[in-house]
């Protein structure tokens, strides 16, 4: 991931689907953005599955909590068939969404 003052954040993401490597890099208005949006590619082009929706992200820091703390993010999908929720932890808010986002891709992949 990159941002650079003055230009779009970027992400080139390699995944490994069913053992295979696919990679894509893509431009976004976040880090996170970029991620996503370097995903879609990916599943675009590789894959016959749709991405579930986004349809709401969180981010919870426990109260009292110091710079270095652990961030919670909770993400609700929104899938053809259902609805639901993942939640990613990282000391780091883009990497802990990045964890809910892989843990959505391993329900998807079930």
């Amino acid at each position: 991931m990159n941002h650079v003052k003055g230009l779009q954040p970027t992400t080139t993401l390699t995944i490994r689907i069913h053992g295979e490597l696919f990679e894509a890099t893509a431009q976004g208005d976040g880090q996170f953005d970029a991620f996503v949006n370097a995903l879609k590619k990916v599943y675009a082009t590789h894959t016959d599955k749709t991405l579930p929706k986004l349809i709401d992200y969180a981010v919870r820091i426990p109260p009292g909590s110091h710079s270095d703390a652990l961030c919670e993010t909770i993400i609700t999908w929104k899938s053809s068939k259902k609805e639901f929720l993942t939640r990613g932890l990282d000391s780091d808010q883009t990497v802990s969404a990045i964890k809910a986002t892989q843990k959505m891709l391993n329900i998807l992949e079930m």
